[in-house]
């Protein structure tokens, strides 16, 4: 049925991340996909306001909303496992596809092409590379909050994630970590 893709992703809410992981504040698919969405814009609106991109602002946003679509079938696999070997990544990518394949099924004819543009992204294109580095600041402010609660079970995370942020080259990820990221560290007086 065509209406079944949007019941598909209001279940996006029931997926927790970090399953491995003891949170002090659970997070779901739903919000992730949000708050990698609010990264992803501010990246593109950075990347074209201040450093001359020519990034599709309204394509990285909705790549990031959709980026975790096929994890209302796959559910959310944790990391560790996702990446213990190739043969496993490769057949979970497989999956993956199979799953946002099954998705889109779920559409009407005429609107498969333009979800399929977000979900089934190019990877060689800046907008999907700003919206996967939006990916690993979210993951990161993630750890961050769970360090500020007190729980060190992030912290591992928090330096690994780190490295990655810390060593992209873009200049709009590069301006984001430097001058916006740190608020995150803030306490909510701190920032008044």
């Amino acid at each position: 049925m065509y209406g079944d893709f949007y019941a598909y992703l209001a279940r996006m809410k029931y997926i927790k991340r970090w399953a491995l992981m003891r949170s002090q504040s659970e997070e779901n698919v739903m919000e992730h996909s949000w708050e990698v969405a609010a990264v992803a814009h501010a990246l593109a609106l950075i990347k074209n306001t201040m450093f001359g991109g020519k990034v599709d602002e309204y394509k990285v946003v909705c790549m990031a909303l959709y980026h975790e679509t096929s994890e209302v079938i796959t559910g959310d696999l944790p990391t560790p496992i996702k990446y213990f070997n190739s043969e496993i990544n490769s057949a979970y990518k497989d999956l993956e596809k199979l799953a946002g394949e099954k998705l889109i099924k779920r559409l009407p004819e005429e609107l498969q092409g333009k979800y399929a543009e977000f979900i089934f992204c190019d990877a060689n294109s800046e907008e999907y590379k700003l919206m996967k580095a939006a990916d690993k600041i979210s993951a990161y402010i993630k750890c961050v909050e769970e360090i500020k609660g007190g729980n060190s079970e992030f912290k591992s995370a928090k330096e690994s994630i780190g490295k990655d942020i810390y060593g992209n080259a873009d200049p709009a990820v590069k301006y984001f970590v430097e001058n916006i990221l740190p608020s995150f560290e803030k306490t909510l007086d701190e920032l008044e």
